[in-house]
This record gives structure tokens, C-alpha cells and sequence, in this order.
């Protein structure tokens, strides 16, 4: 009994820690909800802070901070200083969680040297007969200095692959060279910069892959390439651009088969709609024609909204046609066509060949200039239904870019059944997310009332390793629709102010783009943080 209540007394090894930190007046550090720098920790030896039981957390100004077990070894302090060069601000964690943390590390590191060891990517080249064939990338360059460029470049592709990036950015600055990827919206740096000696060497291999010009570096290049890539074909589009200290590059990457296998049954359920909205959308998808048309930025989800669209109404008895730049994802049962401008197939000279092959449905991926505009809306008003997209900021300022197109006022609100706006936003870390109270002031700055709002939960994010420690993982869409009424279509016609068609609207039931935010944020889906990023602030009582 006598040592069962002695064992009882005995503070755990977290309270011991903790007792420590307050001892010697340093922090604490808690590394199961501390977010690790896993880039930072494997940067050092392992068997080092195995040994000595520490882990980096982060490095800033010259100084890093180490979560230790032990803060109380002077001479180890003093050794730790001396091999790593730098100055040292020491904190407490627990042994045991420390050791997790390494252990983790190792894994992770040795799961990644195996997957990369025996990586290797072929670059797929069109033939003249329209085939493929397969070039291996080390044959491209006889030059023993681009050995290690050409494994570097395979890494960053790699790597932007498991990370589910869909840009890879590389920015030269006065020093380095900075690589980023674009993960859910937003930009993540992928490591440590390179040395900017290697600069032209990595932009050099880019270029060939794409085939551009090497020798040109004082004018923007765009080109695409394809690769496989542990068994799988995947494009990339590549722009270059000649910036203040070099050129930089934008890879887009165009994973077709993976998204073909999750857009295999997209329907628009997994959009993000608000069910009202969605009853309505569907509504205008299944009329007989007309055109519906999907507006927003580059990069906010319009097409594969309007594959969703396809996916719901496609049936044995209808022949639907798409004209795209590029094919994003295939559909079964749909004629998908492939812009090609170099060799003159244009969206205006493909979409009038589209006609003539007797179509009941058709997407145009966007319309550009007046002429593809003309040739949509009169698809639209002889008896097709037609999809399509244009940049856009609302569902209000696409009127306008068609009248700056030069096309007809009355055809085009004659051809219209619907405008629909979409953003993307960030989803929060199912696992990681917190809920809190915020401040007046945060409210204020959302356009709430605080009085309204105090006591609504929200969610903010936090950060783990499921989510890679950005507090996110995922994106879903949030709209605003029009629907042509007669009211609404005759205030067009009248070439009335944007404005005064934006108040009628909303007398009718239009929602905006910042309320189907706010939903999200109430529904625990994401943060005022991320809205306030996508939408503007709109006071809302």
C-alpha cells in the first residue's frame, strides 16, 4: 500500500518538466501541440539530438531555439553552440516527447530517401505522327554540371506532387533562389533557398524540358511538358518570366489521371453549395437552352463546377461537346475537344465546327474575345445549352465585360438563364482546429455587430501534421447566383447602372459572395482569417 501511494506521489514526467522550466525560467514547450519543423529538425544529425536529447524548433536572427530535456547541461549548451555555430535559446520538453518527435523525423525521412531513391521521371515527347515517345531527362544534357540540377528539378516535381501542390513557384531574389508551392490557394516555402549560382543551371533545365529557348532571357516563354512519373502520366505548364535579379518560373501542374479517378463521379453535392443555391442551379442546368455561364478568377474552381454540371445531366439521348484549353479531366459519353492555337484550332473556329457534329450540350472552357462570345450566344438562342466562363469579379460586372466585348445587349440577356460567381476557400483541419471567442475588434473588422455575433462559435486554425501545419487541408467553393428575371433582364436592356441591378437582385433574393462565407465560418468549415482573405467586407448587420 506504502508504495502504491509513494508511486502515486511521484509527479509525472510533464509536471516534472514543467517544474523544471519554472526552475530555470524557460518555456515549455508541449510537442504534441507544438507545430515541429520537420525541415528544420532533419537539417541536423539525428544520432546528435538522439544523444543529447534536443530538437531544433525554429531559427531566426542568428539565434535557434532548442526544446531540450535537460537545459540544466552547461557544458552541453556549450558544445551543442560550438558544432552548430549559432546562438542558442534553450526550452523544456519532456524526453519521451522528444524522442517521438525523432523518431517521427527518421521515419519520415527514410520513407521519403526510399521513395526518391528509386525515382526516377521520363519526359513524354509528342512525335510528328501525333504519338508519344519517352525521353530520358539524364540524356538531354551531356554536361556533368546538370547531373545534380536534373535529380534537383525531379525532387522539387516530386515532392510538389506529394504535397498536392498545384503550382510550383521559383523566385530568384539578390542571394537565392527560393522555391514555393501553392497548396489549397496559398504559398508554402518548400525548404532552405539554393545558392544562386545554380539559378541559370535550374531555369536552363526547365527550359529544355519545355522546349523553349535557351539562349532568350530578356522575354516572357510559356511551354508544357509531360512526365511520368511513378507509373503516371502527368502536365505541367510552364511560364518564365524575366524578373529585377533573373528569370522566375511557374510550373502548373495538371495531374489528369488522379483527378480523373476522384472526378469520376463528381456530381455537384461535393461543390460546396448551400442546398437553396444548388436547387436553383440545377433548375437552370436542365432547362431545354439558354446559356449558363460561370464567372471568378483564375483559379477558383468554375470548371470543374461546370463538370459537375455535365456529370448530372448527361444521358444516352443527349450528344455533349466541350472545346477546353486544356482538357482538365476526361468524361465519359463526352466529346472533349483540345484548343491547339499554334496549329490554328482557336475556341471560335472549334466551336463552329462543333455545331456542324449536331450537339445538344455544349462547353466552351472561356470565352476570350467577341467572336467565340457571338458564336455562343447564338448557339444559345437556337435551341442549344450552352456552358461556359469569363473573368469576372461578380455576377454583375460579367454584363459589362460582355458590352466592353461589343456584343448585343438584347441577345446576350435574351441567352442567359443564370450567372453564377465562385470563390475557393480554405477548409479547416477537421483534427486540428480550435474553437475561440473572438475579439470586438475581429468582429468589426469582418463587418459584424459583435453584439449579434458574440456568441455564435467559431473556429480558428492550428496546425498539425496532418495538415502540414498550415491549420488547413482542403477547399470547398462559395457562390453567388443571378437569376435572369424579367425585372433583372429589362434593367440590362436599359443599360442601367451595375449598382441599381445589384439592389434589384438582392430585393429578389440574391445572396453575395461574402454570406455564403459567413455560413462557412459559422458552420465551423473555416475562419473569418481565410474569408476576409477570398471576399470583400461587407457590413453586415
Amino acid at each position: 500500500m506504502a508504495e502504491a501511494k509513494e508511486e502515486l506521489d511521484q509527479p509525472t514526467e510533464a509536471a516534472s518538466a514543467e517544474q523544471m522550466a519554472a526552475r530555470y525560467r524557460l518555456a515549455f514547450i508541449d510537442l504534441e501541440k507544438y507545430p515541429v519543423d520537420y525541415a528544420l529538425i532533419q537539417s541536423l544529425p539525428v544520432d546528435m539530438m538522439l544523444r543529447n536529447k534536443f530538437i531544433p524548433l525554429k531559427r531566426e536572427n542568428g539565434h535557434m531555439t532548442l526544446a531540450m530535456a535537460d537545459p540544466s547541461d552547461l557544458p552541453l549548451l556549450d558544445e551543442l553552440k560550438a558544432q552548430l555555430k549559432v546562438h542558442l535559446k534553450p526550452a523544456v520538453a519532456t524526453r519521451s516527447a522528444i524522442e517521438g518527435v525523432l523518431r517521427k523525423a527518421d521515419a519520415s525521412d527514410r520513407v521519403y530517401a526510399e521513395a526518391t531513391e528509386g525515382f526516377r521521371a521520363s519526359l513524354i515527347k509528342e512525335t510528328e505522327g501525333g504519338g508519344e515517345e519517352v525521353v530520358d531527362l539524364e540524356r538531354l544534357s551531356s554536361d556533368a554540371e546538370m547531373s545534380p540540377i536534373i535529380r534537383l528539378v525531379d525532387t522539387i516535381v516530386f515532392t510538389a506532387l506529394e504535397k498536392r501542390a498545384s503550382d510550383i513557384h521559383i523566385e530568384t531574389r539578390d542571394t537565392d533562389v527560393l522555391v514555393r508551392y501553392r497548396i489549397d490557394g496559398a504559398l508554402y516555402e518548400a525548404g532552405e533557398p539554393i545558392d544562386i549560382k545554380h539559378h541559370q543551371t535550374i531555369i536552363s533545365r526547365i527550359k529544355v524540358m519545355s522546349e523553349l529557348d535557351i539562349a532568350e532571357r530578356r522575354v516572357p516563354q510559356d511551354g508544357r511538358f509531360r512526365m511520368r512519373i511513378k507509373g503516371r502520366r502527368v502536365d505541367f505548364r510552364v511560364s518564365i518570366i524575366p524578373s529585377v535579379y533573373g528569370e522566375d518560373a511557374v510550373i502548373r501542374i495538371l495531374d489528369k489521371e488522379q483527378i480523373n479517378e476522384s472526378f469520376k463521379d463528381l456530381k455537384l453535392d461535393v461543390v460546396g453549395f448551400d442546398p437553396v443555391l444548388l436547387a436553383k442551379f440545377r433548375r437552370f442546368i436542365h432547362e431545354p437552352y439558354g446559356m449558363v455561364l460561370v464567372t471568378g478568377p483564375t483559379g477558383s474552381g468554375k470548371t470543374t463546377t461546370l463538370y459537375g454540371a455535365l456529370n448530372e445531366i448527361r444521358n444516352d439521348e443527349d450528344k455533349i461537346i466541350t472545346i477546353e484549353d486544356p482538357v482538365e479531366y476526361q468524361l465519359r459519353g463526352v466529346m472533349q475537344i483540345q484548343v491547339n492555337e499554334k496549329k490554328g484550332l482557336t475556341f471560335a473556329r472549334g466551336l463552329r465546327s462543333m455545331l456542324r457534329h449536331d450537339p445538344d450540350k455544349i462547353m466552351v472552357g472561356e470565352i476570350r474575345d467577341n467572336e467565340t462570345a457571338q458564336i455562343a450566344i447564338n448557339s444559345a438562342l437556337t435551341g442549344h445549352l450552352v456552358f461556359t466562363t469569363v473573368h469576372a469579379n461578380n455576377v454583375i460586372d460579367v454584363i459589362g465585360r460582355f458590352m466592353n466585348m461589343g456584343v448585343e445587349v438584347y441577345n446576350f440577356v435574351s441567352a442567359l438563364n443564370c450567372v453564377l460567381a465562385q470563390r475557393l476557400v480554405r477548409m479547416l483541419c477537421t483534427r486540428c482546429k480550435q474553437q475561440y471567442q473572438p475579439t470586438d475588434e475581429e468582429f468589426i473588422e469582418s463587418g459584424l455587430n459583435p453584439q449579434r455575433y458574440k456568441d455564435r462559435i467559431v473556429y480558428r486554425s492550428v496546425g498539425c501534421e496532418i495538415c502540414n501545419h498550415t491549420g488547413y487541408r482542403g477547399r470547398t467553393a462559395i457562390h453567388e447566383l443571378l437569376d435572369l428575371t424579367d425585372n433583372i433582364r429589362e434593367l440590362i436592356i436599359a443599360r442601367r447602372p451595375g449598382s441599381e441591378v445589384r439592389r434589384a437582385a438582392c430585393e429578389e433574393g440574391l445572396g453575395s459572395l461574402r454570406e455564403s462565407a459567413l455560413r462557412l465560418v459559422f458552420e465551423g468549415q473555416t475562419t473569418l482569417h481565410e474569408i476576409n482573405r477570398v471576399t470583400f467586407v461587407e457590413q453586415i448587420n
